[in-house]
């Protein structure tokens, strides 16, 4: 069974800690946290202080993805904040192999994020050590755009080459998933859904993440 990945960028910061304990309550699998420093994308959210804000909310795993032009010196504040699954940017980590060994030795989860463009050969060295790979299958920076149909192909090699190492790597997809998308991106190999503005916008969150699961 996927797992549903709310992503906070959408909820309502006024009253952020009902949304996470909502989500949860919904049957959320993680907190998605999107972190943006305005360089790597052109936007600027939150910081370790919100990752640790979180944690005193919640006990479900906070999947933590930095979209950031410097992750190395953020890594271990992430961690120590209580991202329990850190992913990096490939095209923004300059020694991508010592990056996800570092986030690894300080005893999170590693994940790999690869933009709409970005082919997918760059995974070739570290795939084995990776716990996740994320997809986006939008160009990452703002909330609420359109699905790219073309990331679908992207995810089914990705999926195939896992399955053929035997690897236990989890595909993530973020970016314009929701009950009108998750079924094209399921069946293509995915199992982590990360959803931002169709759970928090929508009128009921348990029943867009059970409509999302029937979906799958």
């Amino acid at each position: 069974m996927g797992k549903i990945s709310p992503s906070i960028l959408s909820a309502d910061f006024t009253r952020l800690g009902e949304e996470v304990e909502a989500v949860e309550q919904a049957g959320a699998d993680y907190i998605h946290v999107d972190v943006m420093d305005g360089h790597f994308v052109p936007n600027i959210t939150i910081g370790p202080m919100i990752v640790k804000a979180v944690g005193r909310i919640t006990r479900i795993p906070q999947d933590v993805h930095l979209m950031i032009a410097d992750p190395d010196s953020f890594i271990d504040v992430f961690v120590k904040a209580g991202a329990d699954i850190l992913t990096v940017h490939a095209e923004a980590a300059t020694h991508l192999h010592r990056t996800v060994h570092q986030i690894k030795a300080l005893g999170a989860r590693a994940g790999v994020s690869l933009n709409p463009a970005t082919p997918l050969d760059v995974l070739d060295y570290i795939l084995p050590d990776l716990d996740m790979v994320l997809l986006m299958t939008v160009n990452p920076g703002f909330e609420g755009q359109a699905f790219i149909p073309e990331v679908i192909p992207k995810i089914q090699r990705l999926k195939e080459r896992i399955d053929r190492l035997g690897l236990q790597t989890e595909i993530e997809v973020d970016g314009g998933i929701g009950p009108d998308t998750i079924n094209r991106v399921s069946s293509a190999g995915a199992d982590v859904f990360v959803a931002g503005s169709a759970i928090f916008y929508s009128d009921d969150y348990r029943k867009t993440i059970q409509l999302m699961r029937d979906e799958m």
